[in-house]
């Protein structure tokens, strides 16, 4: 995998033990601006992080959203507008103060998608993740609200190790 300057892109192999550490490094961050009335876990990535979360901060309103972008076309690339798979009803978050969570902020259009989505519903949404990319980021003026760490690698969860493993070298990682 060649990274923006050609060279090849950092992995960086994480334990549960590291993710224990970004969850205590997300909560107190979180907690910092008052509760919510629920979360939305952004799947796949976002089902660990969101459950470990829910628990440390007694979020119990949990709900998934599943967003698919279509493979690169030259025309389109990265622009391709996505398909919501499943999402909840929007009755599920008008008025709601939401935690969007997901494993990680690369493109940042899998967050941003969401987000936008959750407040055409009426909801109250902020996003977290446990990684920040901002040199991949389409949106140069967007950040998630809150985020465990910035990285430029591309990072390898403990859950997801055999996939990730098989991976290294082997082409460019998913665009979130």
């Amino acid at each position: 995998m060649r990274g923006s300057e050609g060279g090849p892109i950092r992995h960086e192999v994480l334990t549960w033990a590291d993710v224990d550490k970004l969850i205590d490094v997300l909560v107190p961050q979180i907690r910092s601006v008052g509760s919510f009335d629920g979360m939305v876990m952004i799947t796949r990535g976002g089902v660990i992080p969101g459950g470990m979360l829910s628990e440390a901060l007694g979020v119990y309103h949990l709900l998934t959203a599943a967003v698919d972008f279509p493979a690169k076309e030259a025309a389109v690339g990265l622009m391709a507008l996505p398909t919501f798979i499943q999402f909840p009803e929007p009755a599920q978050l008008a008025t709601r103060r939401l935690l969007l969570v997901d494993d990680v902020w690369g493109s940042g259009r899998t967050s941003i998608s969401v987000r936008e989505r959750v407040i055409a519903a009426g909801g109250k949404p902020m996003t977290c993740v446990l990684h920040f990319n901002p040199h991949r980021s389409l949106f140069t003026k967007e950040q998630p609200s809150f985020y465990g760490a910035v990285t430029d690698a591309y990072i390898v969860y403990p859950w997801e190790v055999d996939r990730g493993m098989r991976n290294i070298g082997m082409g460019v990682p998913e665009a979130n």
